[in-house]
Formats: structure tokens, sequence, C-alpha cells
């Protein structure tokens, strides 16, 4: 399809705004030529939009089993509530007396989260996951300088958590040291303990892990860092599988954060917005950023934390995401929430064990929300990738699942199926897995030259890294 500036033809346009209603002011910043902006009008721009549409696949399109990423289908019902004037048309810097409803959901919201995850305080400042992580090893530093402990410069990083763990531990000035798994895909408790000291600060962990699987060692995980002198912090982005079933409080985590744009029903992707909420114990509530909606005689009010770790983020994070959680959550209840969890690990254990028919597993045990299989038997025998399988997918109307990650497995396949999917759904998608790798025996260059039915096929990757064209060419 064409580029919106390959539809421009000079002088056509179109009235999208009204007209200014107050006095103009030329700032001393004004451009000096006029941006170079398509010329199009109504009928093209809405035809562009109806085409690029088109060519993105979404959870309204068809499966999205996506690993590690939870893209599944939110109730629209979230996004309406989300959309009340009340929510929308309010102004962060209102007197408290006028925005109580919104402070009942920053307020409620903190509650029902700290159930799940049995932590005793909330912040929903984070922007996303990863600001959370970050956000959660200032509380952990924070907690350490406040005792005056400044021995402990290490955070302890499993190779099976998500690849931003180590990124979030190097932005909080800590240095990591990285654990291996054991064959079963856990973690290995005897190098953890001889990694576990005195310059120990704490522990991320990603739990159920980037592999799937739910550490049956937890509880001795937690005390190993413990009694070390560390602190446990919990990545709760696969909450997915666990949610109102087990909490990371209980298993003696300190810190958590959560991907309520994963788990709790913002659409995931494309850029946002997201919301990465940290979840605390009392004794880290007074480090904690920003302010909490507390209960005061004239309703609820804003109120700082003595030992505050300074605004991650301006105001109060992402809050229409917090109004779709939360209306996830009282929409669910305890029962609904708890149902949704369960089904995230059928499906994928449906999923799994229809592939392990023609596919090798690279952990055999019960799975959680996802699972990994590796095409390393295909490439030694067939010369068919795990890119190969992810891109024939496409001619199936299907997107391709996490490739290449978690890195401890060889031509991993990581997929994530979610709650949403119904059986006849599952089949089909496990269907097309089966179908392509027997397509990969009876004819494995068919495979290699996919997709073939897309708009833009199979693409020259070396070159587009290579020499990547990120902008417009103007002729003229």
């Amino acid at each position: 399809m064409k580029l919106i500036f390959e539809r421009s033809v000079e002088g056509r346009g179109c009235s999208l705004l009204p007209e200014c209603d107050v006095p103009v002011v030329m700032p001393s910043m004004e451009r000096k030529s006029p941006l170079r902006l398509p010329q199009v009008s109504e009928n093209d721009i809405s035809r562009h939009y109806t085409q690029l549409a088109n060519a993105t696949h979404g959870v309204n399109d068809g499966a999205y089993p996506l690993g590690s990423c939870t893209m599944k289908y939110n109730p629209k019902v979230n996004d309406e509530a989300a959309s009340l004037p009340g929510f929308t048309r309010v102004h962060p810097l209102q007197p408290e007396e006028t925005v109580q409803g919104c402070l009942h959901v920053l307020h409620d919201a903190e509650k029902i989260f700290c159930e799940i995850t049995g932590m005793d305080a909330m912040t929903f400042q984070p922007a996303a996951g990863a600001h959370g992580e970050f956000t959660g090893l200032l509380l952990i530093r924070a907690f350490h300088e406040s005792r005056g402990d400044s021995r402990r410069t290490k955070i302890i990083v499993p190779d099976s958590a998500h690849g931003t763990n180590p990124a979030s531990a190097v932005m909080a000035g800590y240095q990591v040291v990285n654990i291996p798994s054991t064959p079963e895909g856990c973690v290995d408790l005897e190098k953890l303990a001889e990694a576990a000291g005195e310059d120990t600060a704490g522990l991320m962990l990603t739990n159920p892990n980037t592999v799937g699987l739910f550490d049956k060692n937890i509880l001795e995980i937690t005390r190993i860092i413990h009694e070390a002198g560390g602190l446990c912090y919990y990545d709760g982005a696969n909450l997915n599988a666990v949610m109102g079933v087990v909490r990371p409080g209980d298993m003696g985590f300190d810190v958590v954060h959560l991907n309520l744009h994963k788990t709790f029903s913002t659409p995931h992707g494309g850029g946002g917005p997201g919301s990465g909420p940290v979840g605390c114990k009392e004794f880290l509530k007074q480090f904690l950023p920003g302010r909490e909606a507390a209960e005061g005689e004239q309703g609820l009010y804003l109120r700082e934390y003595p030992g505050s770790i300074g605004m991650v983020r301006a105001f109060y994070g992402n809050f229409l995401v917090v109004v779709r959680a939360l209306c996830y959550c009282l929409t669910l209840g305890p029962e609904g929430i708890v149902q949704a969890a369960h089904m995230a690990v059928l499906n994928a254990n449906y999923v799994r064990v229809r592939l392990s028919e023609a596919y090798k597993m690279a952990y055999e045990e019960t799975c959680m929300h996802e699972f990994v299989m590796t095409l390393q038997p295909e490439k030694e025998t067939m010369g068919i990738t795990a890119v190969d399988v992810a891109k024939a997918l496409l001619d199936y109307g299907i997107h391709p699942p996490t490739m290449y990650f978690p890195l401890i497995v060889h031509e991993a396949l990581m997929i994530e199926p979610t709650e949403t999917e119904s059986m006849e759904n599952l089949d089909e998608l496990a269907e097309a897995f089966l179908e392509i790798h027997r397509k990969a025996q009876e004819d494995p260059e068919w495979i290699r030259s996919a997709p073939h039915t897309t708009p833009i096929t199979r693409l020259d990757e070396v070159g587009a890294a290579r020499n990547p064209r990120l902008h417009y060419e103007f002729t003229r």
C-alpha cells in the first residue's frame, strides 16, 4: 500500500479542526518554514487508515499467542468505564474535593491489588513493567541506605528472568549476579546460596518464569535471600497464571510489580498506554513515590510518604489504565479472577500436550500460562528453524509466538494462548502448528520461503537491520 506522503497532492486538504477561539499568539520559536505534512482529502485519510487497520493483526482478528506478553481479548465494558467524562475530563491539579471519585478509584484499586499480591501498600505511578522494576529496586536501595548499609551492591537475577530485570538493576546502580537454571528450568538453589552474602541487596525473580514454570522451591529461595540480609523482588508480569490462587507476599516477597496492561484489561502493545504499579510490605511503604489516597474526615485526600524516593512520573500514573483494571476486577470478582488464572493454565497445557505430538517441548513438566518449544531437532534434521515456523503461521492468520526467547532454550518458540481463547480456537491454533510440521517434512522449502499470502512476503531481515530506511525521502 502507499504511504500517506505518496497519496499527497499539492493543494488538497480538509478541515478537521475548528477555528481557533482564542487570540493567536505567535511565539518567538515559530518555524521559519511550514511542516512538510501530506496534503490529502478526508476520503484519502479514511481509506489510508482503513488499509492500515486491515493490514494490522490484533486480538480481534485471530489468535495472538505471543509468549510472556498476554495478548488477550479485553472486555469492552472496561474501556467504556475508562471513557466516562468523570474520569476523562479531570485535571490532576484540581482541588481534592472535586475529584473524590478519581481518588476512590486509586484507593479501591490499591486495596484490591494489595489483596491479590499480599502486599500492604501500592503506588500507581510507574508507567509500565520495566518502570515498575526500576521503582521497586529504588525502594530496596532506599531501605538499605536508611539503615546505613552501603555494602549491598549486588542484585541476583536468575537466567530465566525477564530480560528487563538485569537492565533495571543496572539502572538502579547495582551489579547483576546471574544464577543458572537447573535442567528442570528452576533456580539452582546451590548456586543461589553461593551467590547470596553480605553484598546482596536483593533478588529479582520472575515467577512463573519465562519458560512457563512455577518454581517449586519458591519458599526456600526467599529464605536464602532474607537470611543473607537481602530483599526479594517479585516480577509480576506473569501474574496471569496465579492471580487469586497464590500471593507473592505469602511466598516471602517484599516488593512486587504488576502489569495492568497485560493481566488486568488494558490492550497491550502498540506503544502504550501501560501501567506497572508497585506494591510493597509495610516496612517499605514510607519510601514509595508520589502520594497516597488516604481517608480523612472530609473524604479522601492525598498524603505524602515520609521517606519517599520522590516522583518517578508526573502525578498519579496512567490513571485510565487503573480505571480499566478496577472495573475488570469488580466485574470478575474473587471467583472470576481465580477462574481466569485457571483457564490461562488449562489452555496453555491443552495446546502444549497437543503440540507434543510433533514438537519437542523444552521442559516436559506441566506449565503455567505459557510453554516453550525447541525447534533444534527440526533445524538439525530438516533445516527448519524457529523463525521459519513463525513466518509460516502468518499464512494461517495467526500472529507468531515469541521467537528465540528465553535465551536458555535453543531455537525457542514461546507460546501463550491466554485464558480468553475457546477450545475451538485452541484446536485451530494447534492444527496450524501440526500442519506446518507435516509440510516441513514434505516440502521444507515451502516453509523456508513463508509467508506466501501476506502483503509483504519473506523479508531480507539482515539487509533491513543493517540498512534500515527509517524516514520518508522527499523527492522535492
